[in-house]
């Protein structure tokens, strides 16, 4: 690991733990108005926890759909970090493949399938882990010495799958997901563990798509994957 990963990795932890104090004060019987110069350091803490990630993820590549750009969007990446767009499925990622060999990352981080279970055809997880197992392919085809992450589906809200019934597929999606990176044996990440005792709060009022709370959560669980 170089010298900027440790300094941010340890440059990471000591703001957690800051963060951490600044949460017990706030649970004082007797609250108070944060003053002009706590708002301050919260807003200059924030700015490094972002800065921390930056340095962490900066041979990082994350490749994926609008949930996925949620990373840059919240400015917790920088944008040369997240190859990501709204309605990208599987077979329209494969269209992303030269900008990703062009900015040649040590890690790639792939989220897909948001919008693959929502395609309009008779077996769309079908239809998705052909293209899905495509765009690996290429990959590792142009970037051979990088490390490739497959990230599952997020789960939406209760209210979100009522208004949509096909995002009851996500689990089953999911375990395509894992099946095929171990065919490919690749990397694969479960991000469920964000959701373990967490409320409905680290979505946007739409269900499906995160505040930048769940970004630096789903950047924790990866840490370990380039570090």
């Amino acid at each position: 690991m170089n010298m900027k990963k440790i300094v941010a990795t340890l440059l990471l932890g000591s703001i957690t733990l800051a963060l951490a104090a600044c949460g017990n004060e706030s649970a004082s019987p007797h609250p108070q108005q944060p003053t002009p110069q706590a708002q301050k350091q919260a807003t200059e803490s924030k700015g490094s926890v972002e800065t921390a990630y930056q340095a962490l993820f900066q041979t990082s590549v994350f490749l994926g759909d609008s949930i996925t750009e949620g990373l840059s969007f919240h400015d917790v990446l920088k944008e040369e970090n997240v190859l990501a767009g709204a309605g990208k499925t599987a077979e329209f990622a494969l269209e992303d493949i030269d900008e990703l060999t062009k900015r040649g990352p040590e890690h790639v981080f792939i989220q897909l399938g948001s919008d693959d279970i929502l395609w309009p055809t008779d077996n769309p997880k079908e239809y998705s882990m052909k293209n899905y197992a495509k765009l690996i392919g290429m990959v590792k085809e142009k970037l051979p010495q990088a490390k490739i992450t497959l990230l599952t589906v997020t789960p939406v809200t209760a209210e979100a799958e009522k208004q949509e019934p096909r995002y009851k597929n996500i689990n089953d999606y999911n375990q395509g997901v894992k099946d095929l990176a171990e065919k490919e044996n690749i990397g694969f990440v479960d991000l469920s563990p964000i959701f373990s005792n967490v409320s409905d709060d680290l979505y946007d009022p739409d269900g499906i798509h995160f505040k930048p709370e769940f970004y630096t959560r789903m950047l924790d669980l990866l840490k370990d994957q380039v570090e």
